[in-house]
């Protein structure tokens, strides 16, 4: 017996390496979306609970309802699609203004 650990991917054949490959890949992506969602409601209950101190703050709210919605709009959604960017696109405009 040896106090060194044995590194059981190189025993492995090609397709169970590459499966133990995809299995790993999938965890990790699971984790970080798991933790993009607790972040993401972090922040919506803050937008929810903390009122907008001016227009900048409350353009924040707003453009992040916007890409909510748009995402949940269908492609063929042109019309709405194109309703959302050319608002997302004011936002800018006008807070480069400001």
């Amino acid at each position: 017996m040896t106090d060194h650990p044995v590194d059981l991917d190189k025993h492995r054949g090609m397709a169970a390496q590459k499966a133990t490959d995809l299995r790993r890949a999938l965890a990790d992506v699971e984790a970080h979306v798991r933790e993009l969602r607790e972040r993401e409601a972090e922040l919506e209950h803050r937008m929810m609970t903390v009122p907008a101190a001016s227009w900048p703050e409350a353009a924040v709210k707003t453009r992040h309802v916007l890409n909510l919605y748009a995402a949940c709009l269908p492609a063929e959604d042109t019309r709405h699609r194109a309703l959302v960017a050319a608002l997302l696109d004011d936002f800018v405009r006008l807070s480069e203004e400001g």
